[in-house]
């Protein structure tokens, strides 16, 4: 069975966010994994990965670089090995400096670059919402409240209700990173068939759109991934029902795809729900305040590059240290103890 990937952190307008908990709150065994070194942990992870590969994974890719892992999840054994630098709850530690100690070469503080990244990220924010405001006093809401509803009822109509206390999870499937922006998105979708790309601009509902499916579903008593926005902490992105065979997803720029397949379909909120002409009524306006926009997203990119190349550096040096036979011995024994 393939794995899942997919994020639990994100780099955002509201700073680092965590949902990890979301993610793991009825795993048993949590394990943290403790050590500097994101490549050492990294590795240790991904040995894991192979170790348990007949197993439905969930791997959590790391919103820092992509060369990089947070953690991944056996579901079925009710057990998790996370990066400790992420955990905010777990059940064991396990000390890698024990092990493999560390060198005498300081670590890079890259604390001082992410922050400006954030602040960055946060005042393209505060721009985006002008932008959101132009079209949101262009839109018709009652008739994109009534055609919502009327999405809802179709989607649910055949779907017997479940008396069950449903499961909410929280995720990314993107984010920004030293790496640039990146996404999951067609690994989430590639198995999903029936997906819709809403399309249209900012301001237009989507995110309110998304939030009514789910809360819909969630009241049907249907398990919910929740897909958060990787800009807009509080915007959701995707909405992923895996009882329905249903995934409905923000497909705008930094993610915008086309449907490819049969069952896959677009809803565009601006020429559904948008007064006619609004983009060309207001069309100085608008480049003045995208232009200013990506100006801040272009800066808050740059010194998460800055903050990678810097950890980077550090990281290969450090792993010129690391004996890979070592690591292996080291993660068998790992494993051997889990299993007495």
């Amino acid at each position: 069975m393939s794995p899942l990937h997919y994020y639990v952190t994100g780099n955002t307008a509201g700073g680092l966010v965590n949902h990890l908990d979301e993610n793991i709150h009825d795993i048993d065994r949590i394990i943290a994994l403790q050590h500097p070194s994101k490549s050492l942990k990294t590795a240790v992870i991904k040995h894991l990965f192979h170790h348990y590969d007949n197993r439905y994974l969930e791997v959590l890719q790391s919103s820092f670089a992509n060369t990089y892992l947070d953690g991944i999840i056996i579901r079925d054994q009710s057990l998790a090995f996370i990066d400790e630098s992420i955990a905010t709850t777990y059940t064991s530690v396990i000390d890698l400096t024990q092990t493999f100690p560390l060198p005498v070469t300081n670590q890079p503080d890259i604390n001082e670059l992410m922050q400006k990244a954030y602040d960055s990220f946060a005042e393209g924010l505060h721009i985006h919402d002008n932008l959101e405001a132009i079209y949101i006093n262009q839109m018709n809401f009652s008739r994109a409240d009534a055609y919502i509803d009327r999405f809802i009822n179709e989607l649910l109509m055949d779907v017997p209700e479940k008396h069950r206390e449903p499961r909410r999870y929280h995720r990314l499937f993107g984010t920004n990173t030293a790496d640039g922006v990146v996404n999951v998105v067609p690994h989430l979708i590639e198995n999903i068939p029936h997906v819709y790309y809403i399309k249209g601009r900012a301001g237009t509902g989507k995110s309110v759109f998304m939030k009514r499916i789910a809360n819909a579903c969630l009241d049907h008593g249907l398990d919910v991934e929740l897909y958060y926005c990787s800009f807009d902490p509080e915007s959701i992105d995707m909405v992923l029902v895996r009882a329905l065979d249903f995934c409905i997803f923000d497909s705008t720029d930094p993610h915008e795809f086309f449907p490819e397949r049969h069952g896959e379909t677009i809803i565009d909120m601006y020429e559904k729900f948008v007064a006619p002409g609004t983009d060309e009524a207001y069309a100085d306006e608008i480049h003045d305040v995208y232009a200013q926009y990506k100006s801040c997203m272009k800066q808050g990119m740059r010194y998460l590059e800055t903050a990678g190349r810097r950890w980077q550096a550090w990281e290969k040096a450090y792993m010129q240290t690391v004996n890979d036979s070592h690591l292996k011995s080291h993660i068998q024994t790992i494993v051997h103890s889990l299993h007495k």
